[in-house]
C-alpha cells in the first residue's frame, strides 16, 4: 500500500488517418486526456479517456480543479473507494459524459498502477478468462464509402484473418442501406460476420422497417438504432427483432445498463471503458451482462479493451479502429486476433517523446500532496 502523492494531466490531440463518418457526425479528432498518478514509493500509473473532437478542455478542468486534488494522500489500492468518493464529489453533475470521462482517466491510471505494483497484466488482474480475442473491423465501413469500397476493405480484412466487418447504415432510404450491405454479403459469403451501426439516427418505426432486410442478410447485430435515452423504443424494437439490438457506447453508468437489461431493451451490451467511467464500472457492466446471459462487445479503444475482453468470459469480439499508433507501440496481433498484453498494468507501451511533442499547449497541470 502506498498513498498517492502526485497527479498530472494533459491532452494530446490525435487526428484520424482516414475520414470517419456515420449517420449523425464526423469523427474530427480524438482529444486524448491523460492522467498520471505517482505513489509514495515512486510507482506510476497512466490512464486516459477521449472525446471525438469537442469537450476535452472541460474534462481537463474537472480533473484539475476537483478530482486530482481529492486524490492526494489516498491509498492507491483503494480503487473502489476512490471511484465511489469521486462519483459522490461530482454528484451534482453526474451522470454524464464529462464526469465519466474524467473519472475514467483516473480509474484507469489506478488500475495501471495496481497492475504494475503487483507485476500482473490487466487481463489477469481483472479475471484472466482468455489470452486472445477475434477482431472485427470498423475502419473500412464508414457511411460515405461506396459499396465497392466496403467490399474491397472487407475482403482485405478477411485475407488478414479478421472474422467480421461493421458497416455504418442510416442512408435516407432502406434501399440505400440494403445496397451497401447486400454488396458486402454477396462478396464475403455467409461465414463472414457483418455488423451494422446506425449511430442513434432513426426513429423506432424507421428502424423497424429495416429489420426484414437485416434478418435476410444474416446481420450479426443492429447497433444504436435509436437515441440512447429511448429505452422504451429500444425495448419495442428488441422484441420485434431477430437480429440482436446492441447498445452502450452512449451510456455513462452501470445503472443505465441495468435499466436497459431490466426492460429487455438490448441483446448485446457495448460498454465503453472511458464513457462508462473506467475499468471499475466496466467490469460491473460486463458481469451484469454475464449474469443475464448477454455478450459484452465494447466500443472503440481497442488498445485498452483488449485486456478487458480477455478478462471476462462473455466478450467474444474486439472492435478494430487503430488510433494510438502515433503515440504508443502497436497492439499485439496474430492475424485477425488481438493478443492480451503481458506487461504489468494496462499493457500500453507509450512513446514518451511523442506524448511530450504532441501535448496541447497549456493543457499540462500537476497536483502534488500538500500543494497544487
Amino acid at each position: 500500500m502506498a498513498r498517492i502523492v502526485q497527479a498530472e494531466t494533459f491532452l494530446v490531440d490525435l487526428v484520424p488517418k482516414v475520414r470517419r463518418t456515420d449517420a449523425i457526425q464526423s469523427f474530427k479528432s480524438q482529444e486524448t486526456i491523460f492522467v498520471r498518478l505517482t505513489d509514495a514509493d515512486g510507482a506510476r500509473g497512466t490512464g486516459y479517456s477521449y472525446t471525438i473532437g469537442d469537450g476535452g478542455p472541460s474534462v481537463l478542468a474537472l480533473l484539475r480543479h476537483t478530482f486530482l486534488p481529492a486524490l492526494m494522500g489516498r491509498e492507491a489500492e483503494a480503487v473502489e473507494a476512490i471511484w465511489r468518493d469521486l462519483l459522490f464529489t461530482s454528484h451534482a453533475t453526474a451522470v454524464g459524459p464529462i464526469m465519466s470521462l474524467a473519472l475514467a482517466a483516473i480509474d484507469i491510471a489506478l488500475w495501471d498502477l495496481r497492475g504494475r505494483r503487483a507485476g500482473l497484466p490487466l487481463h489477469q488482474l481483472a479475471g484472466g478468462a482468455k489470452e486472445r480475442v477475434p477482431m472485427y473491423s470498423t475502419e473500412g465501413g464508414w457511411l460515405h464509402l461506396p459499396p465497392e469500397a466496403l467490399v474491397e476493405d472487407a475482403l482485405a480484412m478477411r485475407e488478414a484473418g479478421f472474422r467480421g466487418s461493421k458497416i455504418k447504415i442510416g442512408k435516407p432510404t432502406v434501399g440505400g442501406d440494403d445496397a451497401r450491405l447486400s454488396a458486402v454479403r454477396a462478396a464475403l459469403g455467409t461465414d463472414y460476420e457483418v455488423m451494422t451501426d446506425a449511430n442513434q439516427s432513426m426513429t423506432q418505426p424507421e428502424a423497424a422497417r429495416r429489420l426484414p432486410m437485416l434478418e435476410a442478410l444474416n446481420i450479426a447485430w443492429f447497433e444504436e438504432p435509436l437515441p440512447a435515452d429511448d429505452i422504451a423504443g429500444h425495448g419495442r424494437l428488441n422484441r420485434l427483432s431477430r437480429v440482436p439490438i446492441a447498445v452502450g457506447e452512449s451510456l455513462y453508468s452501470p445503472g443505465q445498463f441495468a435499466d436497459y437489461i431490466a426492460q429487455d431493451a438490448c441483446g448485446i451490451v457495448q460498454a465503453d471503458v472511458a464513457r462508462v467511467g473506467g475499468i471499475t464500472p466496466w467490469l460491473k457492466v460486463a458481469h451484469l451482462a454475464e449474469a443475464h446471459n448477454l455478450m459484452i462487445c465494447p466500443h472503440f479503444l481497442m488498445e485498452l479493451h483488449v485486456s478487458l475482453v480477455c478478462a471476462v468470459p462473455n466478450a467474444p469480439w474486439l472492435e478494430y479502429i487503430p488510433q494510438l499508433d502515433d503515440i504508443a507501440a502497436p497492439m499485439g496481433r496474430d492475424g485477425g486476433f488481438a493478443l492480451a498484453p503481458k506487461a504489468p498494468g494496462i499493457g500500453i507501451d507509450w512513446d514518451e517523446a511523442q506524448l511530450l511533442a504532441r501535448r496541447a499547449q497549456g493543457s499540462h497541470a500537476t497536483v502534488r500532496e500538500g500543494r497544487t
